[in-house]
C-alpha cells in the first residue's frame, strides 16, 4: 500500500485513536478549551491553515503533548 506524504487514512485514524498514547491525547484534548479547538478548526476549513497552527500552538507545544504525538509518530508538525 502506497502513502501520500501527509495524508492518513480513516483506518490509521482509528487505530492511531484506539492506541494508548492516542486515547490520553484524547482526554487531554477533550479537558482543554473547546472554543479554541473550534476556532482552529473553522480556520482550517476554510484555508487559513497557518493562523490554525498559530492557534493551537500553544495547545501542540506543551511536553506532554509533544511526548503522546511523539510516540503517535505525528511530531513533524512543525
Amino acid at each position: 500500500m502506497q502513502k501520500n506524504s501527509g495524508n492518513i487514512s480513516m483506518d490509521e485514524v482509528k487505530k492511531l485513536a484506539r492506541s494508548p498514547a492516542g486515547q490520553q491525547l484524547i482526554s487531554i484534548l477533550q479537558g482543554t478549551d473547546s472554543r479554541q479547538l473550534q476556532h482552529a478548526a473553522q480556520q482550517a476549513a476554510s484555508g487559513d491553515l497557518e493562523q490554525a497552527q498559530k492557534t493551537l500552538a500553544p495547545l501542540l507545544n506543551s511536553p506532554q503533548i509533544q511526548a503522546l504525538l511523539k510516540q503517535l509518530g505525528g511530531n513533524s508538525h512543525g
